[in-house]
């Protein structure tokens, strides 16, 4: 069995001037929420053998928090830009290309190709609540963690996965809540 874990990035600071979306930092909401939900992952003792990500600067500060608060800091994340805003179906190959390298891997990106994803791998009958939460909205920071009965990544199929926790940063701290989730 495989893990596959899903971040997406922390809440992103709109008020900074980029030239590029690509460019746009976290703000001080997103470092609480990837500080936490690093912490929760370390409190839950989730393995993570490797983590493919996008190179956006977002997605880079997020771990770069995340990361030592998971306890996950001896791992060198892999940068792939084909991440950078991708639909599910692209970070499905993103998936495939890991082969058997890792049994508990951790993608990190953005919406709405991480959420879709989720939704894409869980069956919508016995997906149960956590799908149906997931349905609802993938907030910044928040965290999916799917079992999969596969050997190898490239037999990952669509249907195949069971959402084994869902974790957003409101549930950690409620001052994170809803009001503060619009991007």
């Amino acid at each position: 069995m495989k893990t596959l874990t899903i971040l997406r990035h922390a809440k992103s600071g709109w008020d900074v001037q980029v030239e590029r979306d690509f460019d746009r930092p976290i703000n001080a909401r997103g470092r609480r929420g990837a500080e936490i939900i690093g912490q929760y992952v370390k409190r839950q003792a989730f393995p993570v053998d490797r983590i493919v990500a996008s190179p956006a600067v977002r997605v880079t500060e997020t771990l770069d928090i995340f990361q030592p608060a998971a306890n996950l800091d001896d791992l060198e994340p892999h940068w792939d830009r084909r991440i950078y805003l991708a639909s599910a179906a692209t970070l499905i190959d993103v998936i495939h290309d890991m082969g058997k390298d890792a049994d508990n891997l951790l993608i990190s990106g953005h919406n709405p190709g991480l959420e879709d994803l989720v939704l894409m791998l869980v069956p919508e009958v016995n997906g149960g609540e956590l799908r149906e939460k997931v349905e609802e909205k993938l907030p910044t920071s928040a965290l999916v963690r799917l079992e999969i009965d596969i050997a190898d990544w490239r037999d990952l199929e669509v249907n195949m996965a069971r959402i084994a926790a869902f974790i957003r940063p409101r549930d950690l701290d409620p001052a994170l809540g809803p009001a503060m989730d619009d991007d």
